[in-house]
Formats: C-alpha cells, structure tokens, sequence
C-alpha cells in the first residue's frame, strides 16, 4: 500500500473579498465561504489521491470572525485521516493583513470520497503521521468519523 505524507497534498487559496462575496451586512458571505472551503478540500483530497473526489459531508463548521470587503482571505487545507476510499480534511480560514499578520475566521472539516472512472469510491493512500499535532488530528477524525456513523 502506498504511503504519503500530510505536507504531500497541503493546499492553499487566497481571495480578495469584493462586493459580490458579501451578505447584507456587508461581511463575508457565508455560502460563499463554504464554496471555498469545498474546493480547497478538494484540491487537497485529490493531491492525497491523485483521484477525482467528491464531498461526502462537512462535519464541522465553524465561524469565529467575520471578514469584510478588500479583506485578504487565506485558505488551507490539509488531509488528518485516510481510511480505504475516504478522507477527512480540514480546512482554516484567516484574514491575512497587509503586514502578513493572520487571524483565524473559520475552520471546516470535510469527508472526501476518491472516486474511479466508473464513479465508484477506490482505495486512497495510507496516511504518514509525523508530529504530535498530526497524531491529534488523526484521533479527532476518527472520533467524528465513530459519531457520524452512530447518527
């Protein structure tokens, strides 16, 4: 079976928010985000894979802080688990100010499938754990994966 890494399929985006991204109170709109944070889940899965994915589901959401127009969004997303055609990625949103400074607004947790040319999920590589923070994630995963499949 193969192997890779969490820095391997490590994924970044950065947007400009403009007017067409905001909600009526003039910050970021949160569907919008979300749209983000999926291709940016994406990106990552499939760097991980080197399939075509699709969402299975966003298991947490959560807004901390809001963004506002001209504001710099940075986007990252990393993988914390891959089971046999799955995998979890988290993606942290920051505004980024213009001297480089960051402030966390969000972060997501998104189920990933890797799929095959017939649509069907296929295996995707086992996952290296290098750090102490890589070896959390991986347990919180598993624990959000045993809650999902308890509903």
């Amino acid at each position: 079976m193969e192997y890779k890494r969490v820095a391997d399929s490590y994924t970044e985006q950065i947007q400009i928010l403009t007017q067409s991204n905001l909600n009526g109170y003039n910050r970021l709109f949160g569907g919008q985000l979300l749209a983000w944070i999926d291709i940016v889940a994406a990106a990552t899965a499939r760097r991980h894979s080197n399939r075509n994915v699709t969402t299975v589901c966003v298991s947490e959401l959560v807004f901390k802080a809001p963004a506002y127009a001209n504001d710099t969004i940075l986007l990252c997303g990393h993988i914390v688990y891959a089971g046999r055609t799955s995998m979890d990625i988290c993606v942290k949103t920051y505004v980024e100010n213009l001297d480089g400074t960051r402030h966390e607004i969000n972060t997501a947790y998104v189920t990933m499938v890797a799929i095959g040319e017939d649509e069907r999920p296929v295996p995707v590589p086992g996952l290296i754990l290098e750090t102490a923070e890589e070896k959390r994630e991986w347990d919180a995963a598993q624990a959000r994966r045993d809650a999902r499949k308890a509903r």
